[in-house]
């Protein structure tokens, strides 16, 4: 029994360093990425970011559309109910006042329904980049020795042969070379 418990304390005396030793973690070596200038300066990114604008734009143009002849009618529509001084407003404006309201709901639906295909087509972007990104991360640690990656507003300070923002660049502008600029339909819901 005794030579049975020595036996036991030497093999767990000489397996403790094997563990010590595969739990030992190697020495950080850190690069960080500017993911700001890599979304501005990328090749694709510009362009898309163009695009969007452009959409934007557009959409303001078409709620103006919207909306102007909206304003006239409402205008109209007040003078006629302020003449009337009290008075309720008979058949005619009423049915004029129901008419302007549908319009403005109407209004109000589509220019929300531009605003939201804006934001899925903004997301869509987003997504298309960091799709990408991931693995042009790990090749840049790859090739430059890095075994951590951080955004450089994570950090205080950090020398300038720790930037790897230039090589990530590089990369995306060869993995991705274009942008969709408009998200996809999204999938009609199921019945049930």
């Amino acid at each position: 029994m005794k030579t049975l418990l020595i036996s036991a304390a030497v093999a767990g005396a000489m397996l403790a360093p094997a563990a010590a030793t595969a739990q030992a973690v190697p020495g950080a070596v850190i690069a960080v990425v500017d993911l700001d200038r890599v979304t501005q300066t990328c090749n694709a990114c510009k362009t898309a970011q163009a695009a969007l604008r452009s959409q934007v734009t557009a959409e303001e143009t078409r709620e103006q559309g919207l909306g102007a002849p909206l304003k006239t009618e409402q205008q109209s529509i007040q003078a006629a109910i302020d003449a009337l001084k009290g008075k309720d407003p008979d058949a005619a404006l009423q049915a004029r006042i129901k008419a302007f309201q549908t319009k403005a709901q109407s209004a109000q639906e589509e220019a929300a329904r531009g605003r939201q295909q804006l934001q899925a087509n903004q997301q869509y972007i987003q997504k298309q980049i960091q799709d990408k990104l991931g693995p042009i991360y790990q090749q840049v640690m790859q090739r430059r020795g890095a075994n951590v990656m951080l955004e450089v507003g994570a950090t205080l300070a950090t020398a300038q042969n720790v930037d790897v923002t230039n090589d990530v660049i590089a990369g995306l502008n060869a993995a991705l070379p274009t942008i969709a600029t408009t998200a996809p339909a999204a999938p009609a819901p199921q019945g049930r």
